[in-house]
């Protein structure tokens, strides 16, 4: 199944793009349930290196995907200047744009990023990600784990056996690795870090060690929600992003 990248506003609006950039082991359609709350808006929602309609490319590493990003969102909008959302592994890459393309990030919005790097058991428990990758129940398991809803199960199944476990070691070890990217100090935009109250150690861990790490950041915990919460309450990230984004315009 085709996933569209391009989403063109109802009507005709003043506001500035918004490109949503999906976490690791999905693709762009996780962003299926923001698009009806962001109507009023032109909305990008690229496919990372390594996956949705990529998987045949390698992981060139984040900055590079930040790189990759920008000019993607050019060629498919003509518009140099826009806002970002991340999500996981989205979140991070979101960072690395912001540090790399201060300019065109308007403003950054950031959930469920690890910016101390993965140490101990969820170091652990990614080796046996990893050795498990091609198997479908571990895919079901995953999907049960993280809360998502019957609908979305399928394609989380599928797609996570679809990308390629040199793709997934890669882009775990780049992400795990909880590197603040270099020039992000020097970004002026709004920037507003997010976890939810139930995401794993490390993400609060880094939530919590923002103010020293991301000290232009804004942070929020969002209480009861676990990882993937754009899914498990969408109603509520729906409400975030367009109350985040009106502050912008």
């Amino acid at each position: 199944m085709s996933f569209p990248e391009l989403h063109q506003p109802q009507e005709p609006s003043g506001h500035a793009p918004v490109v949503l950039l999906h976490g690791g082991n999905v693709a762009n359609w996780m962003w299926d349930p923001q698009l009806p709350a962001l109507k009023d808006r032109l909305v990008v929602t690229p496919h990372l290196p390594g996956f949705g309609e990529r998987t045949s490319e390698l992981w060139p590493g984040l900055g590079e995907v930040a790189d990759d990003i920008v000019q993607r969102v050019r060629d498919l909008t003509g518009h140099d200047r826009f806002h970002v959302v991340g999500l996981s592994l989205g979140g991070a890459v979101a960072l690395h744009l912001a540090a790399r393309h201060p300019k065109a990030a308007l403003s950054v919005l950031a959930s469920g990023v690890p910016l101390l790097p993965v140490t101990g058991i969820p170091r652990i428990a990614t080796r046996l990600h990893l050795a498990l990758w091609r198997q479908a129940w571990f895919w079901k398991a995953q999907a049960a784990a993280f809360r998502l809803p019957a609908d979305s199960r399928g394609p989380y199944v599928d797609h996570g056996l679809s990308v390629r476990k040199e793709t997934a070691r890669a882009m775990l070890a780049d992400v795990h690795s909880g590197r603040i990217p270099e020039g992000l100090s020097t970004y002026d935009g709004p920037l507003l870090l997010v976890a939810g109250e139930r995401e794993p150690r490390t993400v609060l861990r880094s939530l919590a060690a923002a103010a020293t790490l991301v000290p232009r950041a804004t942070t929020r915990l969002v209480p009861n929600m676990h990882h993937v919460w754009n899914i498990e309450d969408p109603d509520l990230f729906d409400t975030m992003i367009r109350d985040w984004l009106a502050e912008q315009d």
